[in-house]
């Protein structure tokens, strides 16, 4: 079966074989779908290169370790795999990958975990971007929500998972503002992260980021990596709202986009409510970046 009213173009990998998106299915039975008990993570490939890529392998399989999940298939040939999803969708020139293991089901429907056979995909469709590139000059409007992210002694953000509803429920708030994306905070209203994106503020050339309750994503390293690499000193710290609210520049990091700057808080401009020249800076050498052989893995 296939319907490309209903799918985007691309491909997948799934019971063992590759196959068209609509035919990646998950049982209704799946402690993926019934307990969100899944782990996951993305790569994006621009030109035919992917981003990263080791990095992305790297963390895909230390979350399964952390969730108790075992991956069938060995690092090399996820790699394969995600390639060939590539090649077969025809999504190198800007595709979005993602590899993903569910805990799975029990033939027996049986409530102990141990039994669960788990579920291995991986799919490539064309990369949507958190902000637009026709925005990139303009900014993210973002609502700082009362929404509470999901504390870390509860769920391990530095595995990725799928528990979004703290998360989507922020986004309603935002769109109810009149916003077009979230960040939650912790009880103590210091920033966390978005919906699949870390945040970042600059202050006086230092460049901060929340260090707790928050994914450790590749692109938020990336940031890190590449302020240092322009001479900026860089924080992983509780950043307070008051403080985020009062910077001079920020943006976001995330595989669906880069480096995307933040215009807007609520109703009060981040600066000058335009896109400062750190963040400028950080997402043009972000760019260079993807055509460094050091930085990318070919399709």
């Amino acid at each position: 079966m296939s319907d490309s009213q209903t799918f985007p173009p691309g491909a997948a990998y799934a019971r063992g074989q590759y196959c068209a998106i609509a035919d990646a299915t998950l049982s209704v039975l799946d402690w993926g779908l019934l307990r969100s008990d899944a782990t996951y993570d993305v790569a994006h490939c621009i030109d035919g290169r992917f981003f990263r890529l080791d990095a992305h392998l790297d963390r895909f399989y230390a979350s399964a370790e952390k969730l108790r999940l075992d991956i069938p298939v060995a690092k090399a040939d996820c790699a394969e795999i995600m390639r060939e999803c590539v090649r077969r969708g025809g999504v190198g020139e800007a595709g979005y990958v993602e590899c993903l293991i569910t805990r799975g089901l029990s033939p027996t429907f049986s409530r102990d975990p141990r039994d669960a056979v788990p579920t291995f995909i991986v799919f490539a469709v064309p990369l949507g971007f958190i902000l637009p590139r026709d925005r990139w000059d303009e900014g993210l409007h973002v609502h700082i929500s009362g929404i509470r992210r999901i504390p870390p002694e509860s769920v391990d953000p530095t595995a990725k998972n799928y528990h979004w509803h703290d998360l989507v429920q922020g986004l309603y708030a935002a769109y109810d503002a009149g916003a077009e994306n979230v960040v939650l905070t912790d009880p103590a209203e210091n920033i966390c992260e978005g919906p699949g994106f870390n945040v970042f503020a600059v202050k006086d050339g230092r460049v901060l980021t929340p260090d707790r309750g928050v994914l450790r994503g590749i692109s938020r390293d990336t940031a890190l990596r590449l302020a240092a690499e322009l001479g900026h000193e860089t924080v992983e710290a509780p950043l307070p709202t008051a403080t985020f609210r009062a910077a001079d520049e920020a943006f976001i990091t995330s595989t669906a986009g880069g480096i995307m700057p933040i215009a807007r808080a609520d109703d009060r401009p981040i600066g000058d409510g335009r896109p400062g020249p750190v963040t400028r800076a950080l997402r043009d050498l972000y760019w260079e970046k993807h055509r460094d052989p050091a930085w990318t893995t070919p399709v």
